[in-house]
């Protein structure tokens, strides 16, 4: 894995993630992951595991979106566990993602769920 900026804080995930994701990075929005992380997504699936989350981006990111930032909510911080969410600019659900502190301080993806849907 090539060297990036890492998350010294959860919070910088997210920006990060918007950062690699408009940049059309896979391989570094993947870096935000752990190895054996698992993702919420496409909706309905999960994926699992780092390269699988980096192939799923290429993917993506093949169609070019274009990522706003959204403000977060309080990040939640348990030991090593935080828990970070955002609420959709379209108000659609929310996202939410649990991260852990690596043993150099910074923070990486273990749990994310991009897209909460309101039951119907």
């Amino acid at each position: 894995m090539s060297e990036y900026e890492k998350a010294m804080r959860p919070e910088d995930l997210t920006r990060l993630f918007v950062e690699r994701s408009n940049a059309g990075d896979a391989a570094g929005v993947a870096a935000l992951y752990e190895e054996d992380a698992v993702m919420a997504y496409p909706p309905g699936e999960t994926t699992v595991g780092r390269e699988a989350i980096r192939a799923l981006w290429e993917k993506v990111l093949a169609n070019a979106p274009r990522f706003e930032p959204e403000p977060p909510l309080p990040t939640l911080v348990s030991g090593d566990l935080a828990l970070t969410s955002t609420p959709p600019r379209d108000g659609a659900g929310a996202r939410a993602q649990v991260a852990r502190r690596q043993p150099d301080g910074s923070w990486l993806r273990v749990l994310d769920q991009p897209e909460f849907v309101r039951p119907a």
